[in-house]
């Protein structure tokens, strides 16, 4: 009986680091490498590659995916990895935060800007609203758009139950890094005070939030950002018109008159304030709440109905389980309505009419 010995060539270091920064960090959503995120890359003993990574906290939470994206990433090159983790130190984190800035790390919301913004709203709550965002959400990721959700109902946050997620996100040199969950980038009021804790703020201070989740938190470079407002037509919503004058409104109703004779109120707002509105939804759609009412006002509103959908099981339960029922069950009814509303979000701009534009002089 022989054994037949496997020689394994010792891999190139040179190329290790090549492909090992281009790995993306899954918070920041960029190459480590261009991050000062990478460290040493060593051939130790027997042909084993040593990776060192250097983070932004001790205690991130995304540790075990940055090792699983290390070893995706040099697979092919060697199969024993072994990825080490230090911290950064307070001035690497400054230098890092003011390299985001520089490249665009928040939203920017102007005419020349290629993302799409949609205030989902509603006139009055229980309808369904942040479950319809934190879906098309979903959808949008899952079909390869980079896609973050601004939850801005300050008082009601739901969006981080409905992701599954709690945690609070990393700050680096003053600047947020939104949370990451299901290919989707969060920031939620939910993510910064403890659990079941009220927020009572008034007007101003509402605002300085908002402000704060726009210019303080790296979006990145977005597809599409969609904005969770509360039901009504108060002070976040008036702020966000200020703050996102290119948002369009996606209005949710469900079937019932009294539903949609209160959104009509939400729909009268983005009229008055020249916000562009991209079309309606209902929610609930069935036998228990009837139907109509999203088309009725589709109709007042001269703008389209872009879908309905039925309340069933599916939906429930994954909204309770922190998974959006788009992923926890894509052929379910609610599923296919989303997902199809999602893939066919009408476009829609903001006349340039009476808005402050940028200018240069040369």
């Amino acid at each position: 009986m022989s054994l037949a010995i496997k020689h394994r060539r010792e891999p190139d270091v040179m190329l290790l680091r090549e492909r090992l920064a281009e790995v993306v960090d899954p918070e920041i959503g960029r190459p480590i490498g261009s991050l000062g995120m990478l460290g040493d890359v060593e051939v130790a003993r027997r042909g084993r590659v040593v990776v060192t990574l250097r983070l932004t906290t001790s205690t991130c939470p995304l540790v075990e995916e940055f090792r699983r994206r290390v070893h995706v990433a040099v697979d092919d090159l060697t199969d024993d990895v072994e990825v080490r983790f230090t911290e950064m130190s307070a001035r690497e984190r400054v230098e890092l935060a003011d390299r985001l800035r520089a490249g665009g790390s928040a939203l920017t919301d102007g005419p020349g800007s290629r993302t799409r913004i949609y205030a989902v709203a509603s006139g009055k709550g229980g309808v369904g609203k942040s479950s319809i965002t934190a879906n098309l959400a979903a959808a949008l990721a899952r079909a390869g758009h980079r896609v973050g959700v601004l939850d801005a109902d300050v008082w009601g946050y739901s969006i981080p139950g409905l992701f599954g997620v709690t945690r609070s996100p990393v700050v680096v040199g003053g600047l947020m890094m939104p949370v990451p969950a299901h290919g989707v980038s969060l920031m939620s009021m939910g993510f910064l005070v403890p659990d079941g804790a009220p927020v009572v703020w008034r007007g101003p201070m509402l605002h300085k939030a908002l402000t704060q989740f726009l210019t303080d938190v790296h979006w990145g470079d977005l597809d599409v950002l969609l904005l969770d407002l509360p039901p009504g037509t108060g002070d976040v919503q008036l702020s966000l018109l200020e703050l996102v004058p290119s948002a369009a409104l996606l209005a949710v109703t469900t079937p019932q008159r009294a539903a949609r004779d209160v959104a009509t109120r939400v729909v009268t707002m983005a009229r008055e304030s020249g916000m562009p509105i991209a079309g309606v939804i209902e929610n609930m759609t069935g036998d228990l709440f009837g139907n109509g009412g999203g088309a009725e006002l589709a109709e007042l509103a001269r703008t389209p109905l872009l879908g309905q959908v039925p309340l069933d099981r599916a939906l429930r339960v994954a909204g309770d389980s922190g998974t959006p029922v788009v992923l926890a069950a894509p052929q379910a009814a609610s599923a296919l309505a989303l997902t199809a509303i999602a893939a066919d979000l009408p476009t829609v701009r903001r006349s340039l009419v009476g808005r402050a534009l940028p200018l240069s002089v040369r």
